[in-house]
């Protein structure tokens, strides 16, 4: 049996709907994006574990787009609970409204007919 790289390991996960991060043995750091050593200890027994999906906007921008292309839309930096951040979109919800701080709850959603990681607004 082939064993595949960590990246499309990632992307298998979110074809079955899961969010998984790697996790190192060593040194018990969250490691996103997928690699094959801990960037904090440099340890290469990394486990993957399913994301909780509670989230908080660290970054946020508005990309401008016009009506016809689709509108404009949001693209952010999560900081997951498990610690790891990962680039996302904060979706159903006004581009311009998403803040840093704003807790979110992380799901796999589609984009261009791909699975990706997305983000709504926390319910409270």
């Amino acid at each position: 049996m082939s064993q595949m790289g960590p990246d499309a390991t990632f992307r298998e996960g979110l074809e079955r709907g899961e969010i998984r991060l790697q996790k190192c043995r060593s040194c018990g750091q969250s490691v996103f994006f997928p690699r094959v050593a801990c960037p904090n200890c440099h340890g290469i027994d990394l486990d993957w574990q399913q994301v909780s999906g509670k989230g908080e906007v660290y970054t946020t921008t508005t990309v401008r787009r016009k009506p016809e292309r689709g509108g404009d839309y949001n693209v952010c930096m999560v900081e997951l609970a498990e610690g790891a951040r990962m680039m996302s979109r904060v979706t159903g919800f006004a581009p311009d409204l998403v803040a840093i701080g704003m807790a979110v709850t992380l799901f796999v959603g589609d984009i261009d007919d791909t699975a990706a990681v997305l983000c709504k607004p926390a319910e409270v």
